[in-house]
């Protein structure tokens, strides 16, 4: 790689939700640009503070208003009234996480911000600040697009007549959503920036002159309406640096990873069924539980093991499957490694997760609602069948370039105009501008 001159370093100002599941893929991409020579200023959940500083970047917390503002979406009985409840959540959030921003930027001067999607107040005063700025968005994308099904409630691609009809239905039942609930909360945002409004809550999407989209096809599924401003880099996929214990050491079955959200969200069901479901199989069962109480489990199946948190990395390299309860972080996490997952979603985005694990044929799709120790057991069984798939996405994920592809993109269209990804092309004869779409 050329070496850059100084004088083409700057200062970026990386602002997150306060959940781990989006800091954490956000780091390889904040550790490529501190490589680069870039000065990194991170805000973001309390708790990980330390793990930022580690890295060694000027890392603090977000406000304490914020992080005050938990999901209740767990209590939703349908994927609308789950998908409104959270963007009731980021309204009420970005009252605070606006003017938080807008305080760091006073604060720090950056060269460029780079803002979580889920912060929808910080995005506003990202751009009503006037530098430059992009977002990135470690979820599936809620954008409207022709080829793919409405967003939200998990549906499987349209095929033929029945499908673009149910697709017909479906769209304007989002849409109200969109348009009479959320559209008129981002306008008030705007409004206490001084931005002007949109007329539609589509519109936002085309807001940002940058969005690095953690994911690739053909996961995500294929469009031919994707806006300019979309970059897919892949997942991203990182965990804090950690040592692998020394029981998992000793392992000598192959392992099953079950794990549940980070965020509280009444998952722990998962877990406590898995256990069942698994007890008897010729694997080694290995649990993360991150919110969950840990003494509400049956006794511990001779197979199986539950940890509060632990790193992922080590586990899945030995890894046949991974039983997820659909977050898109873990999900793709293990399809990175090339492990099959078995998703059970539960809310939030997980319907839109599992469904795209089932149609990429990298593994097995379980409703949570139907949930029961025989049924997972086949699922798991059947899944760990499709690890062919699992491979072909993994391969499909490093294609995309990960944190490479985002820093380039990063410095191409917001700090240099391109300049340093066309010094880095010609010493490397043309590779890096090919990841970056103009």
């Amino acid at each position: 790689m050329t070496k850059i001159k100084s004088e083409q370093m700057a200062t970026i100002l990386a602002y997150t939700s306060p959940a781990r599941s989006h800091l954490f893929p956000l780091m390889p991409v904040l550790d490529e640009l501190a490589r680069r020579g870039h000065r990194i200023v991170l805000r973001t959940l309390a708790s990980q503070v330390q793990v930022g500083s580690e890295r060694g970047f000027d890392a603090g917390p977000v406000s304490p208003a914020v992080e005050a503002l938990e999901h209740t979406d767990w209590r939703a009985r349908i994927a609308l009234q789950s998908l409104r409840m959270n963007a009731e959540v980021f309204c009420a959030r970005g009252a605070h996480d606006g003017p938080d921003l807008q305080r760091a930027l006073d604060e720090v001067r950056p060269d460029a911000a780079l803002v979580d999607y889920n912060c929808w107040g910080a995005l506003m005063a990202a751009e009503a600040w006037g530098g430059p700025w992009a977002t990135f968005c470690p979820y599936p994308l809620p954008l409207p697009s022709r080829d793919a099904p409405p967003y939200g409630p998990g549906l499987a691609p349209a095929r033929g007549a029945p499908g673009r009809a149910r697709d017909r239905f479906m769209r304007p039942l989002i849409s109200v959503i969109l348009e009479r609930q959320i559209r008129p909360a981002l306008n008030r945002l705007r409004r206490q920036v001084g931005l002007d409004r949109l007329d539609s809550a589509q519109e936002w999407f085309g807001q940002p002159p940058l969005m690095l989209y953690m994911s690739a096809e053909p996961f995500e599924y294929p469009r031919r309406d994707w806006p300019a401003n979309v970059v897919m880099i892949g997942p991203c996929a990182w965990d804090p640096p950690a040592k692998a214990p020394d029981w998992l050491r000793r392992t000598t079955r192959p392992i099953v990873l079950v794990n549940t959200s980070t965020e509280f969200q009444d998952d722990g069901g998962l877990v406590r069924v898995a256990l069942e479901a698994l007890a008897e199989e010729p694997v080694c069962v290995v649990a993360t539980q991150p919110t969950g109480e840990l003494a509400g489990l049956p006794r511990m199946p001779a197979n199986a093991r539950v940890e509060r948190f632990l790193p992922h990395a080590a586990v899945l390299e030995r890894a046949v499957c991974a039983v997820t309860h659909g977050g898109m972080g873990s999900t793709q996490k293990a399809l990175a490694y090339g492990v099959p997952v078995c998703a059970v979603p539960f809310g939030r985005d997980q319907f839109e997760v599992a469904r795209r694990v089932e149609i990429a044929c990298a593994g097995t799709r379980l409703p949570a609602r139907r949930l029961r120790p025989d049924r997972l057991r086949y699922k798991v069984r059947e899944a760990i069948d499709l690890a062919a798939g699992a491979r072909r996405i993994a391969a499909a994920f490093a294609a995309a370039g990960g944190p490479r592809a985002g820093a380039d993109a990063f410095e191409a269209r917001l700090l240099h105009r391109g300049a340093i990804a066309s010094e880095r092309s010609a010493a490397a004869g043309g590779g890096d501008a090919a990841a970056i779409r103009a």
